[in-house]
């Protein structure tokens, strides 16, 4: 079965190259939100085996919540950042990393270390 991943990226552009790695990948798409609130009822829904969150999303807020919401179903997931985790809360900093800028090999190695 393949690895369905929800995506939670706040730049457009950054979310539709993750998309495209995730085809390239062979790994399915469970959803893209951009904010918290968008991504909460997809990880209510369900179908998700793994989420990439970006760490920091548009107008300051984070995406602990979901990271929380995924964390309570068991389902694993990586924080993208461009910091070096400092602003990664400390429930969550022992959680696997992608660091950003994004490239292909960084992705399928995260998503394999999840799965």
């Amino acid at each position: 079965m393949t690895m369905r991943v929800l995506l939670v990226e706040d730049e457009p552009l950054i979310a539709m190259m993750l998309e495209d790695f995730l085809d390239a990948l062979e790994k399915g798409h469970a959803g893209t939100a951009d904010s918290v609130e968008a991504a909460l009822p997809l990880v209510e829904a369900g179908g998700i085996d793994a989420a990439i969150l970006d760490v920091n999303l548009r107008g300051g807020e984070k995406s602990f919540a979901i990271a929380d919401a995924l964390a309570a179903r068991a389902i694993p997931f990586v924080f993208a950042t461009g910091g070096g985790g400092d602003e990664i809360a400390p429930e969550h900093r022992e959680r696997p990393r992608l660091a950003k800028p994004f490239t292909m090999d960084n992705v399928e190695k995260a998503l394999a270390e999840l799965g």
